[in-house]
């Protein structure tokens, strides 16, 4: 199949790295020949990306021998992630270069595809050698694609933009970034001479049918809802080799200092016993105190921290030195979880709950990205409350469950960003502005009024004592035209994107003046010269605490303290509260039909070693698990008559 799809040269490299395609690579190649917009959902390591790079590799090839490329951008490839756009360029860069072996060994001339980053951290060199020369392939973010479209030099490179490809789009659905997202691809379509192919790449996603209609917009929907897209389904269910990590010292409310030792003790023990391991947490500051404590287990020179408060150049380095083998461990919070290659990892630890059924598929399935490899993965609670949450959420992986996205509707800041950003160069009729903006499917069912209300106050502004302020547009309302005032571009591009602002203060290395990484604006006030803290598995003495600035030396190994950051734990899912809920009732309800209530303690016992067995059995957890859940779920029982779930609320007053 793959050699009647693509070009001989092509079809070679393929068959010279892979035995065969993936399940969901030859269904998705069928639908990019034909031109159709595609999403494709299929597990962690499955080849997607590659199946969405090779279609468009394979047209620019075939395009360049039947006329010659010129300097025009044809594919546009988004990503959630700076880091992640950095990596997809280099895994982009092997097979064009084995392709291109490919094209010389038949004496054929290079195939001359180039592809560029353009990122926040772009140089500016690179972005001006950019606009002169376009490459064929850019890729970049939501935010840097926002940037692009409002400047001349941006406009000129995406308007032959052929085919978009948005990579992890489930980390973009249910959030305002996504919306920023969904209305920058109308203004793309807008601007491209031709008509856009649009594909999306998912491990996790639910509803798989609204996340299409997200990619295509409302204009490809047809009256009865469906996306004119094909969806390659390959499902997000694979084998997996999962497990509990439970202490042997029973668990309370709170993780005491002598349990967090068996912790660290077991999790050096899984590290080292392991080639390769990731070791996900959920916060920042839990990221650093694990690498400090697993350092004095393993060598700090086998273990390093992993977050998005280090520097780039840090994080690079540590991406590489795992990928080499230089590395036993990386200790990580959501920065990696998203498709970074890092190479072959052996097992993947979660330190806590991830409260999220997608986020812990998503990380486990980074590992085993080898042929037929087996995801491995193992959990640490913290408390009881965690291990209960931890059956439910294995029950919940077992049966086949996912988180359903909740994506934000007609959400007006986003839409006022956009609108600025839209008539800033030139001049709009509202009614064709309003039909853009609800071309984006978070924008469907937006009224005109609410429409109406945004320009005013546009318009308008705000009134001040020094007059009114805040006005970026011009509304013709007797005309129906919008326009950018002289403010309109400037404040577009500062103040432009759905990232929200933090007040993190940089540190900065004496005397060089490298930039290290950023700590939290309250930890930094509190701090004084002298104190010594952590920050990527290194020391650092404080000199000087300036506005907006930390200026350190390195403490040579010093014992330090581990910085804090707020806001940083996640909140958990409907799906997963609904598989606790469901977990305790059953539980509850196999505890009173065994007679765990009865007087008699060896019948009470006997009763709970039943329910035990049963949940090792059902939910495939370990014996010191499962008896830890069923003693606290009966002791709950009896003291508060009935087992707390999402139909049973019980009040304590106290």
């Amino acid at each position: 199949m793959i050699n009647t799809l693509f070009h001989p040269a092509v079809s070679r490299w393929f068959h010279s790295q892979f035995e065969n395609p993936s399940p969901p690579q030859i269904p998705a190649w069928e639908a990019f020949k034909s031109g159709r917009h595609t999403l494709i959902a299929a597990p962690t390591g499955s080849g997607k990306t590659l199946a969405a790079f090779l279609g468009a590799i394979d047209d620019l090839i075939r395009r360049g021998e039947a006329e010659g490329l010129t300097d025009e951008t044809h594919v546009l490839y988004i990503s959630p992630l700076k880091a992640l756009s950095n990596d997809i360029q280099k895994n982009l860069q092997v097979p064009l270069d084995g392709i291109g072996q490919e094209l010389n060994a038949e004496g054929r001339l290079d195939h001359g595809v180039r592809v560029l980053v353009r990122t926040g951290d772009t140089p500016q060199s690179q972005r001006a050698a950019m606009v002169k020369k376009p490459p064929h392939i850019v890729v970049t973010t939501p935010e840097s694609l926002y940037l692009l479209l409002p400047s001349v030099g941006g406009r000129k490179l995406l308007k032959t933009v052929r085919t978009v490809i948005i990579d992890e789009i489930h980390a973009l659905v249910g959030t305002k970034r996504g919306t920023h997202l969904a209305l920058s691809m109308e203004r793309l379509e807008a601007l491209t001479e031709k008509p856009l192919v649009r594909i999306g790449l998912s491990a996790t996603q639910k509803p798989i049918e609204e996340v299409a209609r997200f990619l295509v917009g409302s204009r490809s929907i047809d009256k009865n809802d469906r996306p004119a897209c094909d969806i390659v389904d390959a499902g997000h269910q694979r084998k997996l080799d999962l497990g509990l990590e439970v202490p042997n010292s029973p668990l309370e409310a709170v993780m005491s200092l002598e349990v967090w030792e068996e912790v660290y003790d077991r999790l050096a023990s899984l590290i080292e016993e392991h080639k390769t391991t990731l070791v996900f947490v959920n916060t920042r500051r839990m990221a650093e105190r694990i690498v400090k404590l697993l350092s004095d287990r393993l060598g700090e020179e086998n273990i390093t921290s992993h977050h998005g408060s280090l520097s780039k150049e840090h994080r690079l380095e540590a991406e590489q030195k795992l990928k080499r083998g230089e590395l036993r461990a990386l200790v990580a919070t959501a920065s990696l979880e998203l498709g970074i290659d890092v190479g072959d990892v052996d097992l993947v630890c979660q330190i806590g709950s991830t409260k999220s059924i997608a986020t812990f598929l998503q990380r486990v399935g980074r590992s085993g990205h080898f042929a037929a490899g087996i995801p491995k993965g193992r959990l640490f609670p913290f408390t009881r409350d965690e291990l209960l949450e931890s059956v439910a959420l294995f029950n919940a992986v077992k049966s086949g469950e996912l988180d359903r996205i909740q994506m934000p509707r007609n959400v007006l800041d986003i839409l006022a960003q956009q609108i600025v950003a839209t008539v800033a160069n030139e001049t709009w009729d509202a009614d064709k502005l309003f039909a853009l903006m609800t071309s984006a499917y978070p924008y469907r069912e937006l009224t005109r009024d609410d429409f109406n209300a945004v320009l005013k106050m546009l318009a308008e502004g705000f009134a001040t004592r020094r007059g009114r302020r805040a006005a970026y547009i011009f509304h013709d309302q007797i005309n129906g035209s919008v326009k950018g005032r002289r403010n309109a571009r400037l404040t577009a591009i500062t103040s432009g994107g759905a990232i929200p602002d933090n007040a993190d203060y940089r540190v900065l290395l004496e005397p060089s003046g490298m930039f290290v990484g950023t700590l939290n604006e309250d930890f930094a006030i509190e701090s004084m010269a002298g104190d010594i803290f952590q920050l990527g598995n290194t020391s650092w003495r404080i000199l000087r605490v300036e506005s907006g600035k930390v200026r350190v030396e390195d403490a040579k190994g010093l014992p330090p303290s581990i910085p804090f950051w707020l806001g940083e734990a996640p909140s958990r899912t409907d799906e997963l509260s609904a598989a606790v809920s469901q977990l305790r009732a059953s539980v509850g309800a196999k505890l009173l039909a065994e007679g765990a209530d009865s007087e008699s303690k060896p019948e009470r016992e006997a009763a709970r070693h039943r329910v035990s067995e049963w949940l090792q059995e059902t939910a495939a957890v370990s014996e010191g698990a499962a008896d830890q859940v069923v003693d606290y779920l009966a002791v709950t029982q009896k003291a508060l008559g009935s087992v707390p779930t999402q139909e049973s609320v019980v009040l304590e007053r106290f």
